[in-house]
């Protein structure tokens, strides 16, 4: 595929082609960050950054601070070789935005604007192209990651440091930091057309599921807002569109799965259309309201707009206030989860006896390479999973053991042979946490990557909240 016309980017089209004045900016940061690591840091260390997609509470540490704000720039868009070449703090906003001026798309973007390509990759990241294409990391084609000691090393599937790269991704910057990447792109057209599909019992609708990720479609996520009410919605590139929907201020995307059958919108808008309302969670705000909604205005409905509030909220504690003055005891569950298909039915029969509220995201998710495992994360490359994204809080009038809930999801999920994301708050014994995510090949990592223990270790990160 041909960029588009020269005379819509000037100079700056053949300065992202060659490469050469973002490739040079790029190896003055990163000459930067590794002065600050040759010093001699004592700490531990952590980045200073925008913005940040994990709902796990940290504890404050001593820890020496790496500004990494500037590495926010995409370097090149490769068209015709499909991948671009970006900073491991580019917003998938801001990544998107530039591909998208040459007809493409990251392969995978996952639903929110403020997540960055490095935490996609260092964490997990899926969308509703995944039943294709993998989670975000398997699209990836090379990182340089900067080690604790300041020297940054490239990694590719098949050179010297490919352990890394199979074991970076599920690491959350205990190993090392993006510092650059190559990531697959697809063709788009301008519109996607939406057909909003309903079941109205689980079985049908996973059946369904199964069928259509062998289909040739582009997209395929869905809504579940009851046992009997559940919606898949299949996503197709078309040239032209009768009409465009807007779900960017006044009208709210998830309410119009329930009111019509089929919808059209442009692709960026596609792309984007869970961001608007941070899925549904815009209504714990109270964005919902239209009042709220005006005042707001589009530029701030968003989901770094509600991120703000809910970190503001996690410091001041102002929602479990006002909860324990009425008398309510709280817990949050925000939990992604990957269950193997087969046994889909059976923890959506435990998620409505225990969990309960909705709606709840579906997404599948198949593995790209079918001999390929990340060792952190190791999805069985024949099995397709299904991704549940549940988001709220679970308010009881009688006082529980801490995590209770979310206890009783990771037992669930381990149960059926799930996988958990680790950017929310887990509770796993040492034990059962290392028996999941490979203590031996982490191991190997750590002694090899950070031999003196500068990173904070997974567990301690993830569960221990270091």
């Amino acid at each position: 595929m041909q960029p588009l016309p020269k005379k819509r980017h000037g100079n700056r089209e053949k300065a992202i082609m060659t490469g050469t004045p973002e490739q040079a900016a790029y190896e003055t940061k990163k000459q930067r960050l590794a002065a600050v690591l040759h010093n001699g840091v004592e700490s531990s260390i952590r980045l200073e950054k925008n913005t940040s997609n994990l709902f796990r509470s940290r504890r404050p540490r001593d820890a020496c601070g790496l500004d990494v704000r500037d590495f926010n720039r995409v370097i090149r868009v490769c068209p015709e070789e499909r991948f671009v070449e970006t900073e491991g703090m580019t917003t998938y906003r801001d990544l998107t935005r530039e591909c998208l001026r040459y007809e493409v798309m990251p392969t995978v973007v996952p639903q929110l604007q403020s997540i960055t390509a490095g935490g996609a990759v260092s964490g997990i990241g899926i969308e509703s192209s995944s039943f294709q294409y993998g989670l975000v990391h398997e699209t990836v084609r090379e990182m340089e990651i900067l080690l604790a000691d300041g020297s940054s090393v490239v990694c590719t599937p098949e050179n010297g440091h490919s352990r890394l790269f199979f074991g970076f991704p599920n690491s959350y910057g205990t190993l090392g930091y993006v510092l650059k990447l190559r990531i697959g792109v697809v063709p788009v057209k301008p519109h996607v057309r939406l057909t909003h599909i309903r079941h109205r019992d689980a079985l049908s609708f996973f059946t369904e599921m199964e069928r259509l990720c062998q289909s040739d479609i582009d997209f395929l996520d869905g809504t579940v807002f009851g046992p009997d009410e559940l919606y898949l919605t299949v996503g197709e590139f078309t040239d032209s569109a009768p009409y465009c929907s807007d779900y960017t201020f006044r009208n709210i995307y998830y309410r119009s799965i329930r009111e019509r059958p089929t919808d059209y919108l442009p692709v960026k808008d596609y792309i984007w259309r869970w961001d608007t309302d941070w899925f549904w969670c815009s209504q714990y705000v109270y964005a919902e309201n239209p009042v709220v909604r005006s005042l707001l205005g589009p530029k701030r409905l968003n989901s770094v707009t509600y991120a703000k509030i809910m970190r503001w909220n996690r410091k001041h504690d102002l929602a479990g206030f006002l909860d324990r003055l009425r008398g309510y005891s709280g817990e949050a569950v925000i939990q992604d989860v990957e269950i193997p298909l087969e046994q889909c039915a059976a923890f959506l029969e435990f998620y409505f006896n225990t969990i309960k509220f909705t709606p709840v995201w579906v997404c599948p998710v198949k593995p790209l390479q079918k001999k390929t495992v990340f060792s952190l994360y190791p999805l069985d490359p024949e099995t397709l999973y299904v991704n549940f994204g549940f988001w709220n809080v679970i308010r009881t009038r009688t006082k529980k053991e801490p995590g209770h809930y979310n206890r009783l999801v990771e037992k669930k999920v381990r149960q059926l042979g799930g996988m958990k994301s680790l950017y929310s708050d887990s509770y796993y014994s040492r034990e059962e946490f290392w028996d999941i995510f490979n203590r031996k090949e982490y191991r190997y990592l750590k002694n090899r990557y950070d031999p003196d223990k500068r990173f904070k270790d997974l567990y301690e990160k993830c569960v221990e909240r270091g």
